[in-house]
């Protein structure tokens, strides 16, 4: 089974169990062998992981089975996070396959995909794989080999010298994984550290039993915010499922917005590089411009992974950031690391003697609204009205959905279609709470 609707913009995702079933091993076994052909891997090799999600070893290798019969030869890696996945391609320098569903639900399985050197797939790749598994024949043979390796501690040995500790106090840091990747990889790197390590939901299970492991969510965060205050912790890292995005909680029991982290960030990589470049997407909060202005460059992308790599790679970029808690590093070929990110914010905080709220608040002076979604069946007719009543007032662009903004003024909104539902995404931001909840309601009594 390979239903259609599981080939998103970005990578594969669809229900392995319950009902009704979009994505089974025989239509794993499908894809691997499109996959080879598609990339031309006949005497090549790739790259396979797989979070601890539900039927991941049968799909994971149902795929390299088919793939072999292609002609293709995997190294296994196992049990891995996906930005270990994204280490393993870069190192060994062939293409990657993650079998993970991120944050979705626990009925979910998926496959994230990357080239040689971690580089990402085009917009396309997706479409035209589904299109190859659609009328690809399975071998008869197993041609290519199949090895298992265990990579975890070279991504612990890079991390540690990409990120080296900072003199200053031992700190307390909690860590919840939600039953996810984090539970392996962040006691790996932190067991490096001076840091006491207060651990949340860190067992491996596909099922979430705690809760899901999405921080997106804000009632996802409640459990390390509580052990935040009850520990008298320095920070809070909770990652999703496959553990490339991490959101970080000050010492209050505050998050931290993933902007003002990507901020704190981006400065510090420009102090050792002045004139780089920042890659931020289109609904990045203006707090990352004012604080890299004069030090470097921000160039904005489309929202989501493979525009954001195609532009750090384009621009050689040093450092990128999403408003979603994904984190960029040209150190890390390109690629999307919520580990590494936390290790920067770790050492930030040791190394200015002074509390994560405090850090933070020199890179913050806006109101935002966060994501709001609504249920919308004709985006381009919504926006469209949208545009008509606050052209006006604002300067219009269409780069990802609709923006409009006043700079003077400090403000600005954008509305931006789902690539798999039937919903507009609302994002406003502004200097203060009257302006933005005022434009929100305004931009929402239009959409609703």
């Amino acid at each position: 089974m390979l239903a259609p609707e599981i080939f998103k913009s970005n990578d594969i995702r669809g229900v392995v169990f319950g009902e009704p079933v979009q994505f089974d091993a025989e239509g794993a076994r499908i894809l691997g062998a499109a996959y080879a052909e598609l990339l031309g891997l006949f005497g090549k090799t790739f790259v396979m992981g797989r979070d601890m999600r539900a039927l991941g070893r049968e799909l994971s290798q149902a795929f390299a089975d088919g793939a072999r019969r292609a002609g293709a030869s995997v190294i296994d890696v196992g049990l891995t996070s996906t930005d270990q996945l994204w280490y393993a391609s870069g190192t060994l320098e062939i293409p990657g396959v993650q079998f993970t569903a991120s944050h979705n639900p626990a009925e979910y399985n998926g496959v994230k995909f990357c080239l040689h050197r971690a580089a990402p797939v085009s917009a396309a790749f997706t479409a035209e794989l589904r299109d190859a598994a659609a009328k690809v024949v399975i071998g008869q043979e197993l041609v290519g080999t199949i090895e298992e390796r265990d990579l975890t501690s070279g991504y612990v040995d890079l991390l540690e010298r990409l990120v080296p500790a900072a003199p200053g106090r031992r700190l307390k840091v909690v860590v919840d994984a939600g039953n996810g990747m984090g539970g392996r990889v962040a006691p790996a790197v932190l067991g490096r550290r001076d840091v006491d390590l207060v651990g949340l939901y860190l067992d491996l299970d596909g099922s979430f039993p705690n809760h899901p492991a999405n921080p997106l969510e804000p009632e996802n965060l409640v459990d390390a915010v509580a052990a935040v205050r009850q520990h008298g912790a320095d920070l809070a890292l909770v990652f999703d499922g496959d553990a490339d995005r991490c959101f970080i909680i000050d010492e209050r029991g505050e998050v931290v917005d993933p902007s003002v982290i990507t901020a704190m960030i981006a400065v510090s990589e420009l102090a050792r590089e002045p004139g780089a470049t920042i890659i931020i997407n289109a609904i990045t909060s203006q707090a990352v411009g004012d604080a890299v202005a004069g030090h470097g460059q921000v160039i904005r992308s489309r929202v989501g992974h493979t525009h954001v790599k195609a532009l750090m790679a384009e621009h050689d970029a040093i450092f990128g950031g999403e408003h979603s808690a994904h984190y960029y590093f040209r150190d890390f070929w390109g690629a999307d690391t919520g580990m590494l990110a936390a290790l920067h914010v770790l050492e930030l905080v040791r190394g200015a003697g002074q509390p994560l709220s405090k850090l933070a608040a020199r890179f913050d002076g806006y109101w935002r609204s966060g994501e709001i979604n609504s249920t919308v069946q004709d985006h381009r007719a919504v926006m469209d009205r949208v545009e008509e009543a606050l052209c006006g007032v604002g300067k219009v662009d269409r780069f990802d959905g609709l923006t409009i903004g006043n700079p003077g003024e400090g403000w600005w909104m954008n509305l931006r279609p789902s690539n798999t539902e039937p919903l507009l995404r609302l994002n406003v931001e502004a200097r203060d709470v009257a302006t933005g909840e005022k434009l929100r309601d305004e931009v929402l009594s239009i959409v609703r």
